[in-house]
């Protein structure tokens, strides 16, 4: 296996169009790294570049300790896992995954006995003797990881395998491809837009939009810690809240006011937020931090607020309350014997101790 660093990266198209500006990420080896962001955020440019499948406009790419820049795709020693799955229909399964070892004229015996091993940590043992059309959604997708496990890559590159499986055999996969990195101790580099394959499987994920990296850090820290409101928004389901509200001081205290809302700042972020005061700004506060007040444990009047519940979605393990305030709407994820109604009042409760502020201009955390 291998580290990744690409040092400045651009991708410009011939149009004058900037796909990727000024990419800078270190792969560390045997890593599994996640590149997450909304449909054109430059994430698959950004794979197939250090696939070789788009040239650079500049910048340097580092597969262990070799500069790629001018090496042909096939010499780069990476295996792809494309989200479908170009399996050769006349093929036999066997014959799939055997074919680019035997494109590489490999000993007879070396490709059985790669082609084995990795159909046995697949589960499709069974599977060899057919053709791809007898085959489901997910058993293809094995075949598709197979075919880059034979080859024994320094570095695997998927993008999107699991987008064209339904809800319930995602959720498998995400948790097979997980078992199968910890179990080759490869370096991965994985490309999605569905931030929850994003959080249960990455080490570390890569946050883009627009061709710009907005934050890099693990699954804690890009939930807990977003840099601006985009990755605050981005990660999590529902999204986080954003709330305009005014910052005050009142009575030797720091709160936060707004249309039918006034709360109270926690002690501990008082300093970092002096320069804000008597300013508007975002306060951002996730679903699960809001809470119908009759389930509250640390409820008081500095953290109640009164809204109207608009819509109420019972999930069985929770329920969302959409609500307004004001004339903002919000989400809350509140316990299901809530007994929340519709066009109703209800008293919701914020843990001011898990709140975030943004500035409302440059729209960056705060803290």
């Amino acid at each position: 296996m291998a580290d990744v660093i690409l040092e400045h990266i651009d991708k410009v198209y011939p149009n004058g169009f900037k796909a990727v500006k000024d990419a800078n990420i270190e792969i560390k080896d045997r890593e599994f790294v996640v590149l997450l962001g909304p449909s054109g955020c430059g994430k698959t440019t950004t794979l197939r570049m250090i696939a070789g499948l788009e040239d650079i406009s500049a910048g340097t790419i580092k597969i262990g300790d070799k500069v790629v820049n001018d090496i042909e795709p096939k010499d780069r020693d990476i295996a792809m896992v494309f989200q479908n799955y170009a399996l050769y229909p006349h093929m036999s399964i066997y014959d799939n995954m055997a074919f680019g070892l035997k494109l590489r004229k490999m000993p007879k015996d070396e490709i059985e006995k790669r082609v084995k091993e990795a159909a046995r940590i697949l589960d499709i043992e069974h599977l060899l003797d057919r053709k791809p059309k007898q085959l489901s959604g997910g058993q293809r997708q094995r075949v598709a990881v197979g075919r880059a496990i034979v080859r024994n890559p320094k570095v695997f590159l998927f993008d999107e395998p699991l987008s064209n499986l339904d809800a319930k055999l995602r959720v498998q996969m995400r948790s097979e491809l997980k078992k199968l990195h910890s179990r080759l101790n490869a370096t991965i580099v994985y490309v999605t837009h569905d931030q929850v394959e994003a959080m249960t499987m990455a080490d570390k994920i890569v946050i883009m939009k627009d061709g710009i990296i907005h934050q890099i850090g693990d699954p804690f820290e890009v939930y807990h810690k977003p840099s601006n409101m985009f990755v605050a928004g981005f990660i999590g389901t529902p999204a986080m809240n954003f709330l305009n509200a005014k910052l005050s001081s009142q009575n030797g205290s720091m709160w936060l006011t707004a249309e039918n809302m006034n709360i109270k700042v926690p002690k501990k972020f008082e300093d970092i937020l002096k320069p804000y005061i008597d300013k508007e700004v975002v306060f951002g506060i996730r679903p699960e931090d809001v809470y119908d007040k009759l389930y509250a444990v640390a409820a008081t009047d500095n953290n109640t607020v009164t809204s109207t519940v608009d819509v109420v979605e019972p999930l069985g393990s929770e329920t969302l309350l959409h609500l307004t305030i004001g004339k903002q709407v919000i989400t809350a994820k509140v316990d299901p014997k809530s007994m929340a109604k519709s066009d109703q009042k209800l008293d919701i409760v914020f843990d001011m101790e898990k709140m975030h502020i943004f500035d409302k201009d440059s729209q960056q955390a705060i803290f």
